[in-house]
Order: structure tokens, then sequence, then C-alpha cells
């Protein structure tokens, strides 16, 4: 590289998809290319680096990271210099597939490898070779590449990433857990991202005070299965429970969130730390996936309905308030109207907050995959899929509403997506839409609730209270409470439209 490793005036874009995790990865991956004098940008054909950081949940994912791999391929032709990357769950699982069908990729990165990118595109531009990193296939690497520092792990960029970050950081992912040791037979995270591993205790408190140093007012711990994470330190271990302490008592925090959490081994102390720390929000997101023993048996999820009900029972009792998320897969192989009619009881009966709901597709690798056959039509897991949600957002519109009248507390976010277009259509001399306001602010409540409201540019980035006036399925929208030394100021609320379930 240009002046001791600083590149001067290169660009680099990188595109996103799938989970939080890769969300985090994608931003670990900025941070480190910005500190060397990479300037992000929009412009995909004309970005001097190009990397697509990649899915491998579900094949819907993966036929769009090949749609995006495949559209680099004339940018490249009219640019030999270019250089094309792909990083994440996909080039750890199919490598080869990935080489053979686009020649014009220079090089995979594994999400475990990802402190190699920078060491990978200089050999790429002084040899021009197709280079491979990836967690378990490290004879492929190159000799640059095997000279990597020890310390130069991808757990030394989650602690040097608020370098790179532009500007101040509201919220922020902090990574506690790489990896998962579940093997739930339809998930191939396991074979993209190993074997489940902690980071310490310390170093996740350190990355969670720079990142308040920047502003952060809020942070979310990520791991596969967040609420297995241990680590031996001194002799004593620290469970999820101490770690929220340990960040609780970071200054300038003033949220706490973690995802993803696995019902079969959730402690009670963890509950007790999310009802007795003031910053650890009352959310807890717990995907179950089936309402079927016998399906639960099959994914190998090593719970039952009836204890992920007991939990569920025992959260609301000692977290008062709390809201819950919840995963559901319909369609897995050999499901029947039976089992699918369990998991729609399932949803009626606990009342989440929201679901995320997924059609079965195989994953290569995965136990399911080899030894169970996806034998439920297409038209039948979209038909499951269409009833759960529908359920879903009727449960979640009946809490809601019930929610009118009553003042919530608000992070303050930013402005919502109408009110983003409305002032560019103001600065543009044009009248917005009709409900596209341009004061319309964006929040979030401790339980995750989605919040619209007018105000202005102070608030953002504030705690503040509204007061809930209507609500749809997906939004609350609300009149922001003003403080003042005398009578209480109100302003006006947006008034809600055809828009209101995407405001975000």
């Amino acid at each position: 590289m240009e002046n001791g490793g600083i590149v001067a005036g290169k660009t680099v874009y990188l595109e996103t998809m799938g989970c939080q995790m890769n969300v985090l990865d994608s931003e670990l991956v900025l941070g480190q290319l910005r500190t060397l004098g990479y300037q992000p940008t929009e412009d995909a054909a004309n970005a001097d680096v190009a990397l697509i950081n990649t899915c491998s949940v579900r094949d819907h994912a993966e036929q769009k990271a090949l749609s995006h791999m495949g559209a680099l391929k004339k940018p490249k032709a009219r640019r030999p210099d270019m250089v094309v990357g792909v990083i994440g769950c996909m080039a750890e699982r199919d490598p080869d597939g990935i080489l053979r069908n686009m020649p014009h990729v220079d090089f995979l990165c594994g999400p475990g490898e990802l402190n190699k990118i920078p060491a990978m595109i200089d050999e790429v531009l002084d040899t021009r070779a197709q280079l491979v990193a990836l967690s378990e296939n490290k004879s492929r690497r190159s000799s640059l590449l095997s000279r990597a520092l020890e310390h130069d792990s991808v757990e030394a960029l989650d602690l040097s990433r608020a370098a790179g970050l532009p500007g101040r950081v509201l919220q922020a992912y902090v990574r506690i857990q790489r990896g998962c040791d579940k093997f739930c037979s339809f998930c191939v995270v396991p074979f993209t991202r190993g074997a489940e591993r902690c980071r310490p205790p310390a170093q996740i408190v350190d990355e969670t005070k720079l990142l308040a140093d920047r502003g952060a007012k809020e942070v979310t711990l990520l791991g596969q299965t967040v609420n297995s994470y241990a680590y031996p330190d001194n002799g004593r271990r620290i469970g999820l429970a101490d770690l929220l302490e340990r960040v609780n008592a970071v200054e300038g925090l003033e949220r706490i969130r973690f995802v993803t959490s696995y019902p079969g081994d959730f402690p009670d102390d963890v509950l007790a730390a999310m009802r007795d720390l003031p910053k650890v929000c009352e959310y807890l997101h717990i995907p179950v996936q089936s309402g079927s023993d016998a399906v639960l048996a099959r994914m190998n999820r090593r719970y039952t309905v009836g204890q992920y009900v007991e939990l569920l029972g025992r959260a609301r009792e000692i977290v008062p308030g709390i809201t819950l998320a919840s995963d559901f897969i319909v369609g897995f192989c050999g499901e029947t109207d039976a089992e699918f009619g369990a998991s729609y009881e399932l949803v009626e009966r606990m009342r989440f907050k929201h679901i995320f709901c997924f059609k079965y597709s195989p994953r290569p690798m995965t136990v399911a995959d080899k030894r169970s056959p996806d034998d439920v039509p297409q038209e039948v897991k979209r038909e499951r899929n269409v009833t759960l949600l529908k359920l879903q957002e009727r449960i979640s519109r009946e809490q809601n509403q019930s929610l009118i009248g009553q003042t919530v507390e608000v992070l303050v976010e930013g402005y919502s997506k109408a009110a983003v277009k409305a002032r560019a259509a103001v600065h543009d001399c044009e009248r917005p839409v009709g409900w596209r306001r341009p004061d319309q602010l964006v929040g979030r409540t401790r339980t995750d609730r989605i919040v619209v409201f007018s105000g202005g540019e102070r608030h953002i980035g504030t705690l503040r209270s509204v007061h809930v006036q209507s609500a749809t399925a997906l939004t609350l929208f609300g009149e922001l409470i003003e403080e003042g030394t005398g009578n209480e100021a109100r302003i006006s609320p947006p008034v809600a439209g055809p828009s209101t379930d995407r405001t975000r």
C-alpha cells in the first residue's frame, strides 16, 4: 500500500446480507479499511474494491448473493484493476462453487478470517492470484497471509473498530460470542462460523466503553446462542448475567439488549439481571422454531414445547412488562397439518410482540439435508407462512392498540424514512405527499416497540417521553412530551397515513 500502508483516494463498496452478525462483520471490515485510507462508496461499478458479505442461512439469501456477485462481472471486465471479494458464510460454505461459477471474484474470506482482508487486497493487487482464507481450509492461504501476527485476530477488530466508525455512534452491536455448538439439523451456522467460543469479558467491557465514548446510548450484545456465554476468569465462571452487570456499569450507556437466546439452557440469573439492572431492556428474542414436539425432535432442538412455555412463563413472572419475540420455521421436513397447527396454537397462546417466520429451505452440509426429504410442497409452505404472519399481525395490532393513552420512554434514533423522503422533496422544491412530514422522528421503547412522533434535530440521540395516540400492528404514533420549567409543551403528532407500517 502507499504511504506506509495508507491508501490515498481508494474507494470500497460493501454490501451486507443476513443477520446482525453480518452487519457487525461489515462494520468491522469497513472500520479497518477506513483506517487504511479507503472511503466507502455506494457506487459498486466504479469502486476500487467491491465486497459482498454473504449469508447461507436460507437458499433465497444465497441466490440473491449470487445475483449480486454476477452483477460485478461487467464492471470488473471494464476495470481489470478492480478487486472483487466475497466474504461471510457463503464463502466458507461453498468456496469451490463460487470460484468455479464466478471467475471474476478475486478472493474469498470466511467470517472467522476477516482480519486478513487488507492483506488479501494487497496480494491480489500484487499478483492477481485468486486467494482463499477460510477457517476450515488453512492450507490454501497465501504466504503473505500466513505471516499475520498472532494478535491480529477478528476479536482485535472488534476492539479497534471505534477508530474506523464515522462520526457519532448512537446504537452499536458488540460481539460476545462466535460460532455455535447446538447443531440443529436445519442450520448451517456451525459449519460456516465454527465452534462456540466466547470473548473475554474485560475485552467486551473495553469495547463498550470505547463505543460509549463515541456517543453510543444503546448496545446490543451478539451471540449465536447468547445466553450460553461462559468465560473462565481467575477460576470463576463468568456467565451472561455477570457480563450484563459489568456492561451495565459503563458510564454513558442508557440501554443494553442481547440477541439471540436459545431456549434449552436459559438460566434464571439472566432474567433476574433483566429485572434488576436498570440499563438492561425488558425484551427477549428467544426462537422456538415450531410448536410441535415431534418437529422439534427432528430439528434436534433439545427442548420441548412444554419447557419453552414454562420458560416464557418464568420470564413474564420475573421481569415485569417484558415483551417476547420468537422465530418459526414452517414446512420443515415431514411437517403435517397437525404439526403446523401446533405452531399456530403456540403463537395464539403466547402472544409474542412479533415473530420472524421462514419457509424451510434445505441447507447443504446439514443433517436435515442429508437424511430427510424436503417433502412439504412450496405452495403449502407459502400458505402456512402467510397464515402464521397474519395471526401475529392481529396479535401485534391488539397489543399496540392497548398502549393507546399511555406514555412510553423512547430512544430517538433519527428521522423516519418517510421524513427523509419528505425533507428531500422540500429540498428539491417539491411538495411532500400528505403523510410525509419532514419533522417525523422514529425511536424505540425499552420493549422494542417502534414509535413515530414529530420533533426536531435536538431530540435525536436522547431519551424522550411520548404519549401514544394511535397504533398499527408495527408502529405506535404519539405526541412528544416536552418538559419545561413550567407547563409541559407538546408537539403535535404526525398523522397516521397509508405508510404507517413503512416508517422504518
